[in-house]
């Protein structure tokens, strides 16, 4: 059967409020570019690049740019049928909402729940990073030797107060904090362009014969992860100004800005240390690559400069996911999927604060927990914490292309849209993303540099969640009927 496009009034599920709280976020307070700054930021672009780009070089060679071109095309495509449905969906669950209007409840509750807990691994993983290049740098730069889980909690409690006050002051520190990012690679790429380089700038790194290689399936799977979180523009509806013309618009930004800044930079470090020697160079020590042209290219400033604004960059990320994650826990709140006590927001604020404790609580338990077994704060806590996210966000991506085509195939009103964007685009998305995911599981080794015991583990994690989800909604169908009909209906352009 058909669902409802838009749901009436007799579909809303009541409010979530406390005494004196307001039932409602901070409506019509983000424009575009304060959407493009979350989404970005969550990205890291300068950590994705010094700390993971070195191994795309390594396992890839030269070519490796292409993978991160290629991956932003086909988040372009995913992009075209994802944004199709957004007139259509005015719930602010994203991929819970847009996966249960088009495949079902069933499946939509166990996208709800995956998201949570993918969105909760990547946050909470990179606390482990943040911790590790924080006391890292600190020591370098000041002497201070601290173990690594006093900055990561030092972290949790900086990311809960930004997430706790309003959404204006998250993504005015977001916009700083991507700029300066964003400013030291522009820094570096300009000093590698007018110096001509290591032997002068080549476009190797896009012939055929570097780029359709056996060896091109790694970039693209490190590839892949480095785009994460760039579809979280549609949890931002309810705040946005404009929402059905700005969601879109961040969408296409977000993920046109992220594919072309990835490849000129991977690019623009090859021709560092020439087409003839990068991948050596990143044999050689692949986590200073970055580091040590910035030092020949611009100078020892610059480095120290560069190792700071990774500590930001990661802080910029996981404030980003945290807001993702405490809209989304918000939004299955107020439709009694998880506790109704979760979806209070803040009278003052207008932020989901109560959703914000409960995730800080969280990412301070699974912190403390590693520490006390000593795990490494990168090899390990990193990698395998992040990892499962990697692959859940993925596998809902697929699912969310799929659900795009089914959604405009079942609902004769949407029949004067383009099949570009609702069948063609989509159908050639989830078979991609389909094919990509794949991947990264069948090479998850370049993730975790784990054995295959671990790697599986923690791939099931992923179907083991979403099924969760599907039984969770079978029972929910039997002993709550209600409830379980208003999933993905609330309307939060109403009121």
């Amino acid at each position: 059967m058909t669902e409802p496009l838009v749901p009436t009034a007799s579909q809303q599920p009541p409010q979530a409020t406390s005494p004196g709280a307001s039932p409602h976020l901070r409506r019509g307070t983000l424009g575009l570019t304060d959407i493009v700054f979350f989404v970005v930021a969550a990205a890291a672009p300068l950590t994705v690049m010094a700390g993971i780009a070195p191994l795309a070089i390594l396992f890839g060679g030269i070519g490796a740019p292409v993978a991160y071109l290629a991956i932003g095309v086909l988040l372009c495509f995913f992009a075209a049928g994802f944004t199709a449905m957004t007139p259509y969906i005015r719930n602010a669950g994203a991929f819970y909402s847009y996966i249960a209007r088009g495949l079902g409840r069933p499946a939509g509750l166990g996208a709800a729940l995956l998201a949570v807990f993918s969105y909760n691994a990547l946050q909470i993983g990179t606390f482990g990073a943040f911790g590790f290049f924080a006391a890292g740098t600190v020591n370098d730069l000041l002497g201070v030797d601290l173990p690594w889980p006093v900055y990561a909690f030092a972290g949790i409690a900086v990311v809960w107060f930004l997430g706790f006050r309003s959404i204006n002051l998250g993504a005015k520190v977001l916009a700083a904090l991507l700029i300066a990012e964003t400013a030291i690679l522009v820094l570096l790429a300009g000093a590698i362009l007018v110096k001509g380089g290591a032997s002068g700038l080549s476009l190797d790194s896009f012939a055929p014969s570097h780029v359709f290689t056996s060896q091109m399936s790694a970039p693209l799977g490190l590839a892949v992860a480095a785009f994460i979180g760039f579809e979280a523009t549609a949890i931002y509806r309810e705040e946005a100004r404009d929402p059905d013309r700005t969601v879109p618009r961040a969408t296409y930004l977000a993920v046109g800005f992220l594919g072309l800044f990835y490849t000129f930079v991977v690019w623009v470090i090859v021709q560092a240390f020439g087409s003839d020697q990068a991948v050596g160079a990143a044999a050689q020590n692949p986590a200073e690559m970055f580091f040590t042209a910035m030092t020949r290219y611009v100078g020892d400033w610059a480095t120290d400069l560069q190792r700071v604004l990774i500590v930001t960059s990661l802080l910029a990320s996981l404030l980003a996911f945290h807001n993702a994650i405490t809209r989304y826990v918000h939004v299955l709140a107020t439709e009694h999927t998880l506790p109704a006590g979760l979806g209070r927001i803040h009278p003052r604020h207008g932020s989901p604060w109560s959703a914000g404790i409960a995730q800080t609580l969280l990412a301070a338990v699974v912190v403390a927990v590693f520490a006390a077994i000593g795990a490494h704060p990168y090899n390990q806590f990193l990698l395998w914490v992040n990892t499962p996210g990697v692959v859940g966000i993925l596998a809902l991506q697929t699912l969310a292309a799929c659900s795009v085509v089914f959604f405009f195939r079942r609902n004769p009103a949407t029949r004067g849209e383009s099949g570009l964007r609702t069948l063609v685009a989509p159908a050639v998305a989830a078979v991609l993303l389909t094919v990509t995911t794949g991947l990264v599981c069948t090479r998850l080794d370049l993730f975790t540099s784990a054995g295959p015991a671990v790697n599986w583990t923690l791939v099931a994690l992923t179907p083991a969640v979403f099924l969760t989800g599907v039984l969770l909604a079978g029972r929910m169908r039997r002993r709550r009927p209600d409830a379980y009909a208003k999933l993905a209906t609330t309307d939060v352009d109403a009121g």
